[in-house]
């Protein structure tokens, strides 16, 4: 694992993955601070939906009794950071919460307690494909084209089995794609620089992007494969940088590269466009959220020429990353899907952050 070569340097005085501070330098080591107790609840109520998930996955012997230990064991961990902060190699930030879950559902034989609603998810995603593409070909106007596949990404981003809150959305009535592009919170969002990137887009710059995606199912599928499609059409060589290991669900690396070839024709295009310029990398990650400080070489090769970064989704590109500056040009985009994130932000729960920077040369 190495650091993203488009961070600037060094990385170690440049760049920060978590964007939320939990503590500050003057905050007592042994005492919890307020934001450090609010995401600790947050990790403690999703505790329920995952331990339902782990409970069914019939890969595992024993899955009942071993997802009983989990919850325990997690939510015993959770306790010990709210008493002790500096207990359990604290103090706890976004991706030290997520680490430790992750490590334990792995250690309890759990690799992937959301294969199966993934792979439901994928399935419906995959035949509604055609529709949303060819919705999309028929807006001839490049800018309205462009907010139309933004608006997808957003909607599709609301597909995240990490809130308590839309996973038990999900588990009684499921959430429709083309319904939620049509009831996002209105412009301006909370942070809007469509804009800008709208001006910079219309003039077709970018020789090489790389998407870091996140969730299964409708986000990228319906999200960020039409937006990479149109990018492609474009001429814009596009590298889809995907988890290694599964978190949550969000899409590894091997489910990804399985979806991009059930969509391909027999002449490997996209509905049309050519899929020469596509590529599908490992990042080396096995969390919701990022820290580019470590990445895999397969990855940092592919991306070391590219002139636009993009962080898709609340972990990578809101959660972590949001303040990130990088060597060339970079849009996070994601919907806020926690009360704490939308709060720190001063804005709206399944609000939207389109934050885009430009370097300047």
């Amino acid at each position: 694992m190495i650091p993203f070569p488009l961070l600037p340097t060094p990385i170690e005085t440049n760049y920060r993955a978590c964007t939320i501070p939990y503590r500050f330098p003057c905050d007592n080591l042994k005492k919890a601070t307020p934001t450090e107790i609010s995401w600790i609840n947050v990790f403690a109520n999703s505790i329920p939906s995952f331990k339902k998930r782990a409970e069914s996955d019939i890969t595992v012997p024993d899955a009942p009794a071993r997802a009983k230990i989990f919850a325990e064991r997690y939510a015993g961990i959770l306790e010990d950071w709210k008493k002790d902060p500096e207990s359990n190699g604290g103090p706890p930030d976004g991706i030290m919460l997520g680490r430790v879950r992750e490590h334990l559902l792995r250690e309890f034989g759990f690799k992937d307690i959301f294969k199966k609603v993934k792979d439901e998810e994928n399935a419906k995603a995959i035949s509604l494909f055609p529709e949303v593409v060819s919705l999309s070909d028929a807006i001839e106007d490049d800018g309205k084209r462009l907010e139309n596949l933004v608006r997808g990404i957003f909607a599709g981003n609301i597909f995240d089995l990490g809130s308590a809150q839309l996973a038990e959305a999900f588990s009684k009535d499921g959430i429709s794609f083309l319904a939620t592009c049509q009831n996002l919170v209105p412009r301006p969002w909370v942070i809007d620089d469509l804009d800008n990137f709208q001006a910079k887009w219309i003039k077709k710059p970018w020789k090489k992007a790389v998407i870091f995606v996140d969730n299964s199912g409708a986000d990228i599928i319906l999200g960020i494969l039409p937006f990479a499609r149109e990018l492609l059409r474009r001429g814009t060589q596009v590298v889809l940088a995907a988890n290694e290991l599964p978190a949550i669900n969000d899409v590894t690396y091997t489910e990804l590269t399985d979806i991009v070839s059930q969509l391909k024709d027999g002449n490997g295009q996209l509905i049309g466009v050519d899929t020469s310029k596509l590529l599908i990398a490992n990042s080396g990650n096995d969390l919701a959220v990022i820290d580019l400080s470590r990445v895999s070489h397969e990855l940092a090769y592919l991306s070391s020429d590219a002139d636009l970064v993009i962080l898709e989704g609340m972990g990578r590109g809101i959660e972590t990353n949001l303040y990130a500056q990088f060597k060339c040009d970079s849009l996070k985009i994601g919907m806020v899907k926690h009360v704490e994130v939308a709060q720190f932000l001063g804005g709206r729960l399944y609000d939207c952050v389109f934050k885009y920077n430009e370097v300047q040369i």
